[in-house]
């Protein structure tokens, strides 16, 4: 189910990037093929206006906005830029992009051949009498399909951290299998099992107390607790691997799976070594003062996740979901 509603949410988010650029292009948004004024102050002596040449383009504050048609900018567009003349005496403006670029021309760029700078073509060059400074007429490179750019960009963004994110837990996951399975071996693993028997056999009533599932969920908690984040997750693997062993209805979570969740993602904690870092990362005083309210918001979301599970459980729609069909 969850797979047609991520598929569903991406045509929804094609669908309306689509007809924003359809209406875009129709009402020429960005104004391709329109010719924009500007006045370039040149910093070449006149005697050497040749081949390629920069200067200082100034688009007034009104002129930028009414060629838009909003309020695009703030204040004067004053930016760099050079003027190119080509072998058939065909001249282009280059506009590097940077932070003193006003925001549209920022997204403008960032839908055009090269996101580092605005390119376009000059139809119109005037100079003054001293050449020491120029009117331009020019029209910028056509602007479309921005909304589904943007969309395919970011899927490929986040494709690219996911990969990452797969990457760097590959060093945690063997590391953390590694030592449970020293534990396992060493029986450290089956002495703290037996001891926390009360505990599990009251939370997880369904899975046998030697069970592996009951190892790695006990692995889980404890890593959680001491705020290891990412240590945690190969241990939480494990434990739905095995419990799943135990599932007598593949697809549909059992008892003990709810209930496990409800611990893992209430976050029960003693230790938010993770915030702590990011505290003392960003210069906190004091990074260690949240771990009071850490533990006492964390073991509150725990307690009503546990409560609830065993409350839902308990009725007849919930119970009938785990029933198997012997048809």
């Amino acid at each position: 189910m969850l797979n047609y509603i991520w598929i569903g949410l991406i045509l929804v988010g094609l669908f309306v990037a689509v007809g924003n650029d359809v209406t875009d292009e129709v009402r020429n948004t960005y104004r391709n093929g329109e010719v924009l004024e500007g006045t370039l102050q040149i910093q070449k002596s006149p005697s050497e206006l040749r081949g390629s040449w920069e200067g200082e383009l100034l688009v007034p504050k009104g002129t930028f906005n009414d060629f838009y048609g909003g309020a695009r900018t703030d204040a004067d567009v004053r930016l760099h830029a050079s003027i190119a003349e080509g072998m058939d005496s065909a001249r282009a403006i280059l506009i590097p992009v940077s932070d003193a670029t006003p925001r549209w021309w920022r997204e403008m760029a960032k839908s055009g051949a090269s996101k580092e700078r605005l390119t376009g073509s000059v139809v119109g060059l005037q100079f003054n009498e001293d050449r020491t400074a120029a009117r331009v007429r020019f029209t910028l490179e056509p602007v479309r399909f921005v909304k589904l750019k943007a969309i395919t960009q970011a899927a490929l963004d986040y494709a690219g951290t996911a990969v990452t994110i797969a990457f760097g837990l590959i060093g945690i996951m063997a590391l953390w299998l590694g030592v449970m399975k020293v534990a396992e071996e060493a029986g450290l693993l089956l002495v703290l099992t037996r001891a926390l028997t009360p505990v599990t056999r009251r939370l997880f009533p369904d899975v046998p107390p030697d069970h592996p599932a009951v190892g790695a969920m006990i692995m889980n908690i404890a890593a959680n607790m001491l705020g290891l984040s990412n240590a945690a997750t190969p241990m939480g693997l494990k434990a739905m691997e095995e419990l799943n062993k135990l599932n007598p209805k593949v697809g549909t979570a059992t008892n003990a799976m709810v209930t496990f969740l409800a611990i893992n993602t209430g976050g029960l904690i003693l230790i938010p070594a993770t915030a702590i870092a990011v505290r003392a990362a960003a210069g906190s005083s004091n990074p260690g003062i949240i771990i009071g309210t850490s533990i006492v918001g964390a073991g509150c979301a725990t307690i009503v996740g546990v409560v609830a599970s065993k409350v839902l459980q308990r009725l007849p729609g919930y119970r009938k979901a785990m029933e198997v069909s012997h048809e």
